[in-house]
């Protein structure tokens, strides 16, 4: 019982924390000190503007680094050689194609496992190169239990998302659904039965996006087909259409956190138990072991003056306000922006720029887990704000979990834990910093728990008070 008490106590010193970050929309963008909006609508700099970072939220267009183009190829996940942390990943998309948050784990028979422990909000991993159209696979087994969901999703910074999700009490079924610049219209949802289940035995789940059509597939039998003229907005004089470049996202997630919206809780099958059967050393966890892309060719008549990066042209962002360009940015450090990238820039931009350089404590990595798109609501996306810093690498967190073993699908027959043949453990590696070395720090976890700098005196009296009627 006080175990659950003190994760509502830091859940809610996590809400009242994350009040003080500064917020962005179109209309009121991010100031120049921490110009980059990243996905949660929050403001910052360092990851804020790297992948999910918004340019028509943001200070400038610049302030957000261009979208490394697609990368056809097979990501076999064998280790965590070519996964890096958010903590760590300063957009060197040559060297390393996944960023992570949360407590991504080796698997020992090949293989990655998302793990997501009571008081963190999962695990993602996200591509460092954009998709703009093509077919996208992801070979993976899910979670299972109440308010657990795993996911499969593509999202543009601008809020265009395409999904698989998996919910841990329905694993029969894989949910389809898709949106268009954030707009969550959920009678786009429509489910695909998998057989003989999501948990049992890892599947191919597909999406092949075109400018025309989207279809979704499992285990290469197509299983629904969305047109884009079938899409048309009148009021909006648009295609409400996924239509611009985005990231692969694969993630676990807790949907049912008492905290969050009672839609979200109910879609997701109930509250999460915490204690359930279907974890394992205090974990759930679901397996991703290999994701495919085949990029297709851009629009016909796209501006293209290279062939690194997508940026965004215009305010209102379609298909056609994407140009191809050679600008390719990586930053110095986490206190580096778009616009002032530090010396590790590689970009091709001959203008200097006269953004100014963040003079005091700014929010320098985003919080909460957005590999569940548009489905996550306050408490989640708010939980794990960026963490305060002045001038130093945010690795304060509390880890996601320690290590785990056996199987999370329990008694349902998930081959998630499975065996190494001597101790039945996963390996808990490290996240490389670089596809070259395999060497870093390993991943922080994306916990409940806030950096208690940004805790302001009102979420700290909650803190005291709760634990004071604890000893009581």
């Amino acid at each position: 019982m006080v175990r659950h008490a003190l994760t509502a106590v830091f859940a809610a010193a996590a809400l009242a924390g994350s009040a003080v970050a500064q917020k962005c929309t179109r209309n009121q963008k991010c100031p120049k000190d921490a110009p980059c909006c990243g996905l949660y609508g929050d403001c910052g700099v360092g990851a804020f503007c790297l992948g999910g970072c918004d340019p028509t939220m943001s200070t400038t267009f610049d302030s957000c680094v261009p979208n490394p183009v697609c990368k056809s190829g097979t990501y076999k996940f064998e280790g965590l050689n070519d996964v890096q942390s958010i903590n760590d990943y300063l957009g060197d998309n040559s060297k390393i194609n996944w960023q992570s948050q949360g407590n991504p784990i080796k698997y020992p028979s090949g293989g990655v496992a998302l793990t997501m422990a009571e008081g963190t909000v999962g695990t993602l991993l996200a591509s460092t190169f954009y998709v703009w159209y093509g077919k996208i696979c992801a070979t993976m087994s899910t979670s299972q239990g109440q308010g657990v969901v795993t996911a499969f999703i593509m999202m543009s910074d601008v809020k265009d998302e395409i999904d698989f999700e998996f919910i841990g009490n329905d694993i029969n079924n894989a949910q389809t659904n898709w949106y268009s610049q954030g707009v969550t219209n959920y009678q786009n949802m429509e489910k695909l039965k998998v057989n003989p289940d999501t948990v049992s035995k890892t599947h191919e789940y597909c999406i092949d996006w075109s400018e025309d059509e989207l279809s979704w597939s499992v285990d290469g039998n197509k299983g629904r087909t969305v047109k884009r003229t079938d899409s048309w907005n009148a009021t909006a004089g648009r295609f409400d259409f996924p239509q611009t470049p985005s990231r692969v996202m694969l993630s676990l997630w807790p949907a049912g956190l008492p905290s969050n919206g009672k839609g979200t809780i109910e879609w997701a099958g109930g509250e999460i138990d915490w204690d359930s059967k279907y974890m394992t050393n205090g974990m759930y966890a679901a397996l991703v072991t290999e994701v495919t892309v085949d990029c297709y060719d851009p629009p016909a008549g796209i501006k293209a003056v290279g062939s690194k990066s997508y940026k965004y042209t215009d305010e209102m962002p379609t298909n056609n306000t994407v140009e191809i360009t050679n600008e390719l940015v990586v930053l110095h450090s986490l206190m580096d922006t778009g616009d002032e990238p530090g010396s590790a820039s590689s970009s091709s931009s001959s203008s200097a720029s006269t953004a100014p350089k963040p003079t005091k404590s700014v929010n320098m990595v985003p919080g909460g887990n957005p590999g569940g798109g548009a489905r996550q609501d306050s408490a989640v996306a708010a939980t794990n704000t960026a963490q305060p810093t002045s001038g130093s690498s945010p690795d304060g967190l509390a880890p996601g979990g320690g290590s785990a073993g056996g199987s999370s699908g329990g008694s349902g027959g998930g081959s998630t834990g499975g065996s190494d043949g001597s101790n039945n453990q996963w390996d808990q590696g490290n996240g490389g910093t670089g596809a070259s070395t395999g060497t870093g720090t390993g991943n922080a976890g994306s916990v409940l728990e806030p950096g208690l700098g940004k805790v302001g005196g009102s979420a700290m009296a909650i803190v005291f008070a709760i634990f004071g009627l604890l000893v009581l």
